[in-house]
């Protein structure tokens, strides 16, 4: 029993002794771990806390279009992307601004929104999206060849509708007539509509391009 005693008393001892060795690197340890829960904490709160201010940036904006203020607009739009760069509710904005733009005829000005949405959102899905839209901007800056690079510098994923239909409104903005309407008829077919999944792009409007062309004798090119 005296002998158990004095082995606990030693083990007892090396524990203090260990601790008095070690016990400020595990207070600063707990320290460090506690302040790193801290700051991250805080990260969140401040994430959450600049969504929502960007969300309501977003909302105002909308607000500010419908009562018909496009400076006004456009300033708080310019705003936002500057404060809430890295949200995607800069580029939502971006893509309202480009409207806004293309409404006024200032295609130049659309052109630069939705490129820098393409190129620069975290976003694939937004990113895809601008590139359709930049490209019917080019269309309308009679630059037909500019909008088929554009729509040719990505895979579409799940745009592929809405992809081969500007392609197709690109190549008869050159005359290509029949390749407007291969490319047209390739974005009925993908383009859902059949009453088992949704149509992705107006069915109904693409459908009168291509009666317009094979009511004038247009045929699609059969391929060798």
């Amino acid at each position: 029993m005296i002998d158990d005693y004095y082995n606990e008393e030693e083990q007892w001892e090396r524990v203090k002794r260990w601790l008095r060795e070690n016990g400020p690197w595990l207070i600063a340890g707990v320290i460090i771990g506690l302040g790193a829960l801290a700051g991250w904490r805080w990260y969140e709160a401040r994430v959450e806390r600049r969504h929502v201010e960007a969300s309501i940036a977003y909302s105002d904006i909308l607000k500010t279009l419908e009562r018909g203020d496009r400076t006004a607009a456009l300033t708080a739009i310019d705003e936002l992307r500057k404060e809430y760069g890295s949200s995607a509710y800069a580029d939502q904005a971006d893509f309202l601004g480009a409207r806004v733009h293309v409404d006024t005829n200032e295609l130049g000005k659309a052109a630069e929104r939705l490129t820098r949405v393409m190129t620069d959102s975290d976003d694939p899905q937004l990113q895809l999206l601008a590139r359709v839209r930049l490209a019917r901007v080019q269309i309308a800056q009679n630059n037909a060849d500019a909008a088929l690079k554009t729509l040719d510098g990505a895979k579409p994923g799940g745009f592929v509708a809405r992809f081969d239909e500007v392609r197709g409104d690109a190549l008869l903005a050159k005359g290509d007539r029949a390749g407007a309407l291969a490319a047209w008829r390739k974005a009925e077919a993908v383009a859902g509509g059949d009453g088992k999944r949704p149509a992705t792009i107006d069915l109904e409007g693409l459908r009168l391009k291509i009666w317009d062309l094979e009511s004038d004798g247009v045929k699609t090119p059969v391929k060798p």
